[in-house]
């Protein structure tokens, strides 16, 4: 399905574009670039799946935007496909000439992307493939190895010993939830000792749908889970609460993504077996690349392509690597500014971190 994953090294948008001048917050600014004049359109799903959309994704598009000098308007559907829509419309009748698009769902995103295409508007999907999308590009990380490193993460964390299995899987509507538990049974299906006792997926992403899940999960089992396949950290959480309420956390390993806050501090706490990390300002920067090159109506350099089953085609590519992070692996997390060591550190988590070498 992917063709020639090859190393991608972020560059410095603002470097690579040698333009200097700054937008406000809404992207008012006016790039002494003259190629590079026009209006970037950015559409984020929501604030629940994940916290780095609002922590991350937005703050970083802005810097990179800011510092290229160009038009941007950048807005959150909220989890509402309606409010996709209309954020999408408002920005096409507002002028954008490139619109990045992360979407809820691929029905709604593809109808976006037609409707842009239309207008003359060229389109990014940003972390998410939209199937059946007109999408230029895509940039993300590669779903399918994120889903391999949670399903090696939780063999790590399991052994080879008999342990029963159970998924907690993303969205059944987001593509990327597919991909990853794709790729964990890639993993874990080929472990003689290993039996799936459940899987299902979370509607929306939603950590409080997750407890009620594994809770039911774990009372049809009779507390017989050995280990959760968790595809991020804010499911993760709620099956450790579950776990807890059982004195079960910390017995059994569970997986988890994104790095977030809540997940690193389960890991320092031994809740949670690992995370995936995956460097959201190479993401984002990427994306910002991408959409610069075609706002000044250059051909953007990719690093592999997707197939999109539904739309027949292969799509032009930038991915970024991915990192299985155990609690070894924070202090890398740490490092590299991706979370605040004071908020990580703080209280109990002073001597936890300092345990695991982060200074």
């Amino acid at each position: 399905m992917r063709k020639g994953i090859l190393g991608f090294a972020a560059v410095s948008v603002a470097a690579a574009l040698s333009l200097t001048a700054c937008g406000d917050d809404k992207g008012s600014g006016s790039g002494s670039d003259a190629a590079a004049k026009g209006k970037i359109g950015v559409i984020l799903p929501d604030t629940k799946s994940s916290v780095r959309y609002e922590s991350f994704d937005r703050p970083l598009l802005e810097k990179a935007f800011k510092a290229a000098g160009v038009k941007y308007d950048i807005q959150n559907a909220e989890g509402s496909t309606q409010r996709f829509q209309t954020i999408a419309d408002q920005m096409i009748t507002g002028g954008v000439t490139v619109l990045l698009v992360d979407g809820l769902d691929s029905n709604s995103a593809a109808a976006v992307q037609r409707k842009a295409q239309s207008q003359g508007v060229k389109t990014i999907d940003y972390d998410r493939l939209t199937l059946g999308g007109v999408a230029d590009y895509y940039v993300s990380f590669d779903s399918t190895k994120v889903g391999e490193e949670l399903g090696k993460g939780l063999q790590k964390c399991l052994g080879d010993k008999k342990a029963n299995i159970a998924y907690l899987n993303g969205a059944a509507t987001d593509n990327n939830a597919t991909l990853f538990a794709q790729g964990a049974h890639n993993i874990l299906d080929k472990v003689p000792n290993y039996t799936k006792v459940a899987e299902q997926a979370v509607p929306d992403w939603d950590n409080q749908k997750a407890a009620t899940i594994f809770e039911q999960i774990y009372t049809q089992q009779g507390g017989k889970v050995d280990g959760v396949l968790a595809a991020n950290d804010g499911l993760a959480n709620s099956a450790i609460s579950i776990l807890k309420k059982n004195g079960e956390a910390g017995k059994v390993p569970v997986t988890g993504q994104d790095a977030s806050l809540q997940g690193l501090q389960n890991i320092l706490d031994g809740t949670q077996c690992m995370t995936v990390y995956k460097p959201v300002n190479q993401e984002a920067d990427a994306a910002a690349k991408l959409a610069l090159s075609l706002l000044k109506g250059e051909k953007a350099q990719t690093n592999s392509t997707i197939n999109d089953p539904q739309g027949k085609r292969d799509v032009p590519s930038v991915f970024i690597p991915v990192i299985p992070t155990f609690k070894d692996g924070v202090k890398k997390v740490v490092g590299d500014g991706f979370v605040n060591k004071a908020d990580l550190c703080k209280g109990a988590y002073a001597k936890k971190c300092a345990d695991a070498g982060i200074q």
